[in-house]
């Protein structure tokens, strides 16, 4: 796949002020230049072997952020590599980020997923577990939680309004109940329903394959 100069363009005045999340997992780094020269400057990872040979091939200016599932005894490799992880989904990973971020002395910057549509299939956790997951991040000096990251079912594009109007009000609820953290992001919409996230007010959305032509 070739980056699509023209589709690019028009995703990212389309989406202000949201953020473009360029989802990456299918091209090779010559192709995250020719995203940067288009002006989308974030680029979301999925697999953390392929993430680090482009990470070691991109001498631009960009970002990488980490959007795929991670495993904790690949934390380590990334650590000091991207600037936002979105998939955080458990207590055991946020431990490993803390302990990681702890080592090499910097705050890492988390999104934590939920699952709130309750799919067997999808990782995160359930939205009536967060006071405990905000509970759990007082002694962890080394994660700063920025919002949430979610995934919509695979289900006709309008029907996914909900589960985004529903993890937006999460966010606002869990934002006014703890001051404390900057929750202001949502990562939340793909190529298929980045519209419909757009309007229930996410903030980055992750688009790979509406990038790119064959």
């Amino acid at each position: 796949m070739i980056v699509n100069e023209e589709a690019v363009k028009s995703i990212l005045e389309e989406i202000k002020p949201a953020k473009l999340v360029a989802a990456t997992k299918y091209v090779d780094s010559d192709q995250i230049d020719a995203l940067e020269a288009c002006g989308c400057m974030i680029y979301g990872e999925n697999r953390v072997q392929a993430f680090l040979k482009k990470y070691e091939e991109y001498k631009g200016k960009g970002q990488w952020h980490f959007i795929g599932t991670l495993q904790t005894n690949k934390v380590k490799y990334i650590i000091d590599k991207v600037t936002l992880i979105h998939s955080v989904n458990s207590y055991k990973l946020i431990n490993e980020i803390e302990k990681q971020a702890a080592k090499h002395d910097l705050v890492m910057d988390v999104l934590l997923q939920v699952n709130i549509a309750h799919e067997d299939s999808k990782h995160g956790f359930d939205e009536t577990e967060m006071d405990e997951v905000m509970a759990s991040l007082s002694n962890k000096p080394h994660i700063h939680v920025r919002g949430l990251m979610m995934m919509a079912p695979n289900i006709d594009e309008e029907e996914t309004r909900v589960y985004f109007r529903k993890t937006k009000a999460l966010l606002d609820r869990l934002a006014k109940d703890y001051p404390q953290y900057e929750l202001t992001e949502l990562s939340m919409g793909m190529s298929n329903d980045y519209h419909i996230a757009l309007e229930e007010g996410s903030t980055m959305v992750r688009i790979g394959r509406s990038l790119f032509k064959d």
